[in-house]
């Protein structure tokens, strides 16, 4: 068995059994990636150990990767509903403290260890170093060896059962997120009108102004039998069709400004052509759609942009990002021009900078790093994985500096977060394994079993306070939890279950909130 002890060999095995292993459903239920930390465990066990420096970059790369995700989601989800996520992420941390007092009163647990196990309970690394610092006692790390085993394993066995139990169509759930989250994009169609209205007849399309008077597009005009594709100058005569592209508000509004509805058909001659384009072009990310200048230099009308699976109407104010997908209406000429403009380029989208990734990660833990003192007794830092998550979702916000592009595509990040998380379970668990047995040996069964209750038994409240009271997402509860939890395995194990960022954002929003309130628990109970 010395070949397991060769750190590469051992880390690349670990992954391969785990990916096996998560495969496999039984009535339903898989591990997934979450199985890699299982058969850590037990290669810990065994004495096999993986550097530190491997759990540091996975996590690193797995956090900025979720933050750049999340950002763009992240403020919004925080102004619609970010009382209620953190009024849960409130009750975990205040409940699993309470218990930790609990262990003290009750059962006479020595206070260090009732702190560490605290600390272990919810996964968190600031919590054990702040648990140290205020008892001055080692046996902090002990209890938060003790508890930390089952704050991981707990966790991602939580919010896998859980819907199961309460028997949860997940498929429903990431349908109610999606039209919760896009629910103020109203979906885009399109209607043929008459020119029949006497304010409209022999009028501009600028001078009607209905772009701007109804959030309607002009997509093509039939006259005299002709179809072709107007500009702004374009005039409209009694009798004229014209295809409008719009929300259901928005053509009612062309209605009463132009005429009535027509079943009439309008094609396009062969000089014309509707194409759909792949905005590629870096240099056009954040840039405005009237920024493009279509219309005027290639007599072009954009009808519709898709972005995440929904239709935007397009106005001169929206500004594009990198994967958009954008139907135009143009001339056949005019199509290698503004397939060039736009990028329409698939292969781009599967490319990496690693140049922004680096200085993103760079600033996130500089950030990370800064500590602010409140009075001699009391400092607060980010630390590692806060300070790299705040400032990825600020970048994944921004998009864009200059010509520093700092999103990335879908693939991309779903590769490297992969890849990250795989590194980060492997490490943990090997560590996790290698004590577990040991500390049993030493400490009984009684510590794990409260490390066990104060993982546990706050998500259950929550849960169900949250089931009842706030009707949250299922998906949105359970990254709530595993970022209440300070849980990187735990989110692991919810976002293997969606395709939706809904656990990401929920995991982002409360995740420094419940570090920072860790930390002052931890405080005063050091106090008591």
């Amino acid at each position: 068995m010395d070949f397991l002890h060769t750190s590469y060999l051992a880390l690349f095995l670990i992954i391969c059994i785990g990916f096996i292993i998560g495969n496999i459903k039984i009535k339903g239920i898989s591990l997934d990636i979450s199985a890699i930390i299982f058969v850590a465990l037990l290669f810990g066990h065994f004495g096999v150990s993986l550097p530190d420096i491997l759990q540091k970059i996975g996590l690193i790369l797995f956090i900025y990767t979720i933050g750049l995700q999340a950002g763009p989601g992240f403020f919004d989800s925080f102004r619609e509903q970010g009382k209620n996520l953190v009024a849960i992420s409130v009750l975990v941390v205040l409940s699993a403290a309470f218990l930790a007092y609990l262990s003290m009163v009750l059962f006479h647990i020595e206070k260090p260890i009732a702190i560490g196990l605290m600390s272990g309970a919810l996964t968190s690394t600031p919590g054990l170093a702040t648990a140290i610092d205020v008892t001055e006692s080692p046996l902090a790390s002990i209890g938060y060896g003790i508890a930390y085993p089952f704050g991981v394993i707990g966790v991602i066995l939580f919010v896998k059962l859980y819907p199961k139990v309460f028997k949860i169509n997940l498929k429903k759930e990431e349908v109610d997120y999606e039209e919760k989250v896009h629910g103020h994009y109203e979906a885009i169609t399109r209607c043929t009108f008459m020119v029949e209205n006497e304010g409209a007849i022999d009028r501009t399309i600028a001078e009607l102004r209905v772009r701007s008077m109804t959030k309607g597009v002009i997509s093509r005009v039939m006259h005299e039998g002709h179809a072709f594709i107007p500009h702004k100058d374009t005039v409209l005569h009694k009798g004229d069709y014209i295809r409008v592209v719009g929300t259901k508000e928005a053509l009612r509004r062309v209605e009463l400004l132009i005429g009535p509805q027509s079943n009439v058909e309008i094609e396009l001659g062969k000089e014309y052509v509707v194409q759909s384009y792949l905005m590629t072009k870096t240099e056009l990310v954040n840039k405005s759609l009237g920024e493009l200048n279509l219309r005027d230099n290639f007599n072009a009308t954009i009808t519709r942009i898709r972005r995440s699976g929904i239709d935007l109407s397009p106005n001169s104010t929206l500004r594009l990002q990198i994967g958009d997908k954008l139907m135009i209406s143009s001339e056949k000429e005019s199509v290698p021009q503004i397939s060039e403009l736009i990028g329409d380029n698939k292969s781009k989208l599967s490319d990496t900078n690693f140049f922004p990734l680096a200085l993103g990660i760079v600033i996130g833990i500089l950030v990370g790093g800064v500590s602010i003192a409140f009075g001699d007794s009391f400092s607060f830092n980010l630390g590692l994985t806060g300070g790299v998550l705040i400032v990825a979702m600020v970048l994944g916000r921004i998009g864009k500096t200059g010509p520093v592009l700092w999103v990335m595509s879908g693939n991309s990040n779903q590769l490297l977060r992969q890849f990250g998380l795989m590194l980060f379970l492997a490490v943990v668990g090997t560590k996790a394994g290698a004590t577990l047995v040991d500390t049993y040996s030493q400490y009984g069964i009684k510590l794990f079993l409260i490390g066990g209750i104060i993982t546990f038994l706050p998500m259950f409240l929550a849960a169900l306070i949250a089931k009842v009271f706030f009707k949250i997402n299922t998906l949105t509860l359970l990254g709530t939890l595993t970022g209440s939890m300070t849980s990187t395995p735990g989110l692991a194990a919810v976002d293997s279950m969606t395709s939706t960022d809904a656990p990401s954002v929920a995991y982002a929003t409360v995740y420094p909130i419940a570090m920072v309130l860790l930390i002052i628990c931890t405080q005063i109970l050091g106090l008591l």
